[in-house]
């Protein structure tokens, strides 16, 4: 454990931090109220000779604990870059968030005493801080790949050939998916104009033949315990298990068309001919190309392709498939090629064929057989021979027309594998409790879903299966990890994730496959895996004090923690990922980081030196969003106000209500939480964590009520980090809120 007293203060001078500020003030206030042995000034701290004389310092044994207050620790990380394992390290940010921010030409007092107090919450934070000591065992390096289509055959590959074990189940008797029943594909090459003949066959052959993959087809997922770099798979084929170890898992079980026996008012069960574009896709590929009509064999002279057949309709799947305009291409190109003399007739809402299909669509346009409209369906009549009338309205004519086709083909559009095939995209619900995943019913009756209709069969308290959007597609945060799921350890790829067509697919299978690479190898390291991929750090838990409450258990993003019988907490250091979600969560306070911990952060707002006149805010600021937010305003060179001390956290989501308590009780006038944007469309590095604060902070009222102080004093504000420039005036507009409540009653006190 190192020792307190070795702590060493260094400052820079330079960037204008030396003409701001008084600094022989910020070394008293580390020598004399700190009693800090090692106190340094330097005038370009990141300078060769800068960096080698902290160097000196620790190989001398002087230093054991460093505060580097100079630029902000979103930089110059590889300078400032000394053996975590054996010194901790705190950077106070004087540059970005207190010269660059200072008011112009005024106002040097505050931006002073702003300087001094954020050296005080850094020397007070590394004093409470140890170094890490992390949690390194035998990392199992074998990929599971769940599913054998075009996705699940490209990770196992990729996987593979950079030297890793896989293992690929696939439920199907064959792999291929549905790949293997396409009879043309969408163009791969240059100039993306003509459709293509399947190249599955070539990945299944080398995926079959590769030493590194074991392949278990007709085979289903029984059970996954454990987590990353240490899971225990059992699979069940035929009736008998096999259990094996794997380090991560890229989840690729695909998509299944949407169930058109929903969309009769189109004709589907009720019209012979009228098909869904996977039937008609299937039926030419077993016809060799023909295309014939589903009612008597018969050769199809006119096709009409309906597109959005049930698709962002929020009655049936709300949202666009992405492929289907492309499938409608394709296959009125197979109508043309099986008959020069026929006709297909595409309907579309809007006609979305993205990047370089632009060039396909094109291509089509130029076909005189090919015949397209922004337009929808009117009408439907079957004749005695099977043939449909098809009343259309055309909206680009502006009137409406019929027309007589053998075969009217629906654009039914995709859904995930991780909706049970008994369900609707529009009644799944996101409720776990206890082992059970629950689906609300049309009639609003909540039931738990067969173990059956299942795919990965987790054993995790928060349940068995996947978190998931709203849709059934696995939930995680889709902007910046698009492949992390909120299980660590899994990664969803392919149409199971979103959407997509094969050649997306098989990009998306790298990314996860890499990803999943990453996670085992940083997880043998004892590193955290995505964001805070430095981290070494984990939750360590004060059991003699645990009061079995559940709130960790439940409250985690991703599932850390399993639980005992009675409540108590079984954490799995691998499946976390350092967000302090459960150390906010903690009514007891016995979960803690060993540089990361609620009594840290109580002790740092003590360390503040509150004025006893004025509005004084103190905010608690996300370290993703919020706080480079602030580097941005710095280094725009915008003036803020003074009155407002930040302290960063790992995840809003980790804000301990006793934080609040402590800042109010001190005299601090108004508490403002900045972090990432929450709902449909969040932003939040750990998911649901700004979420989560949200909800604790409609339990603070019982504090403020304490204290007998107003509620309007604490504040939650969402920002994404591109807003950066709002900052200034949100700061304002909460400090004259602050200013017309009035002095916090505790002030001086």
């Amino acid at each position: 454990m190192a020792d307190d007293k070795k702590i060493g203060v260094y400052l820079c001078t330079d960037c204008g931090i030396g003409e701001a500020l008084n600094v022989d003030e910020l070394e008293a206030v580390a020598k004399k109220e700190f009693k800090v042995p090692v106190c340094k000034k330097h005038p370009n701290l990141c300078s060769t000779e800068g960096v080698q004389m902290i160097k000196d310092d620790l190989n001398n044994g002087e230093v054991n604990k460093i505060v580097i207050a100079a630029c902000s620790q979103r930089v110059n990380n590889e300078v400032f870059n000394f053996d975590p394992l054996t010194y901790v390290t705190e950077r106070v940010n004087l540059r970005e968030q207190v010269v660059w921010t200072a008011p112009k030409g005024e106002d040097k007092e505050g931006t002073q005493l702003m300087a001094a107090d954020y050296l005080r919450m850094g020397i007070t934070r590394v004093q409470k801080s140890e170094v890490p000591v992390p949690k390194i065992a035998d990392v199992n390096r074998t990929v599971l790949v769940v599913g054998g289509g075009v996705t699940g055959l490209t990770a196992a590959l990729e996987a593979a050939q950079t030297g890793y074990k896989v293992v690929l189940v696939e439920k199907a008797q064959e792999l291929g998916g549905w790949a293997k029943k396409m009879h043309r594909v969408f163009p791969t090459r240059p100039p993306f104009a003509e459709i293509e003949q399947p190249t599955i066959g070539v990945k299944i052959d080398a995926v079959k033949k590769d030493g590194n993959i074991t392949v278990h087809t007709g085979t289903t997922i029984a059970s996954i315990e454990g987590g990353p770099g240490e899971y225990k798979v059992t699979i069940d084929k035929n009736g008998a298990n096999e259990t094996f170890d794997a380090g991560a898992i890229v989840l690729a079980a695909g998509w299944k068309p949407y169930n058109a026996s929903k969309l009769g008012h189109l004709g589907y069960g009720k019209h012979r001919n009228v098909v869904t574009n996977l039937e008609f896709e299937q039926n030419v590929n077993k016809c060799e190309g023909k295309v014939t009509r589903p009612s008597d064999g018969k050769p199809a002279k006119n096709v009409v392709f309906l597109q959005c057949a049930g698709q962002r309709d929020k009655e049936h799947v709300p949202y666009c498939s992405t492929v289907c305009c492309n499938v409608s291409l394709k296959q009125a190109k197979y109508v043309r090629e099986a008959d020069p003399d026929a006709g297909a007739f595409i309907v579309y809402k809007d006609m979305r064929t993205t990047g370089l299909y632009e060039n396909f669509y094109k291509n089509a346009q130029d076909d005189e057989g090919i015949f397209l409209t922004k337009g929808e369906i009117l009408g439907l009549k079957e004749e005695s021979d099977g043939s449909l009338v098809v009343e259309i309205d055309n909206q680009l004519l502006g009137r409406k027309m019929k027309v007589k086709a053998d075969i009217l083909v629906l654009a039914t559009g995709m859904v995930s594998n991780m909706v049970p095939d008994d369900m609707s995209v529009n009644n799944l619900t996101t409720e776990y409790i206890g082992k059970m995943v629950q689906r609300e019913t049309s009639d609003g009756v909540i039931e738990a879903l067969e173990p059956e209709s299942l795919i990965l069969n987790l054993k995790y308290r928060q349940g068995p299966e996947m978190p998931h959007l709203k849709w059934g597609f696995p939930d995680s945060h889709f902007i910046c990890f698009p492949y992390e799921t909120r299980r660590t350890g899994i990664y969803s790829a392919g149409a199971v994730r979103h959407p997509m067509d094969a050649v997306q697919s098989t990009a998306d299978a790298t990314g996860a496959a890499l990803k999943a690479i990453q996670c085992m190898e940083l997880t043998a390291q004892g590193r955290a895996v995505h964001p805070r991929t430095w981290d070494r750090t984990y939750p360590e838990i004060r059991f003699e004090s645990c009061t079995q409450c559940r709130r960790c258990t439940v409250e985690c993003p991703f599932g850390a923690y399993n639980e005992k019988s009675d409540g108590t907490p079984l954490d799995f250091p691998s499946r976390c990922r350092r967000c302090g979600v459960c150390m906010g969560a903690c009514p007891q306070r016995v979960i803690s980081f060993r540089d990361y911990s609620v009594d840290m952060i109580s002790a740092m707002i003590k360390s503040i030196e509150v004025p006893d006149e004025g509005t004084f805010v103190i905010g608690f600021v996300c370290e993703n969003d919020a706080y480079p937010a602030f580097d941005m305003v710095g280094l725009n060179r915008i003036g803020m106000k003074t009155n407002f001390r930040f302290i960063p956290l790992r995840c809003l989501g980790g804000l301990n209500l006793v934080w609040i308590a402590d800042a109010l009780s001190r005299g601090v006038d108004g508490i403002l939480l900045l972090g990432c944007k929450y709902g449909d469309d969040y932003q939040c590095h750990y998911v649901k964590g700004s979420q989560m604060a949200s909800e604790r902070l409609g339990k603070v009222q019982e504090t403020l009520d304490r204290l007998m102080l107003e509620s309007e004093r604490v504040e939650q504000v969402q920002l994404a980090i591109n807003e950066w420039d709002k900052l200034p005036g949100i700061l304002e507009e909460f400090s004259k809120k602050i200013e017309d409540i009035g002095d916090n009653p505790y002030k001086g006190f």
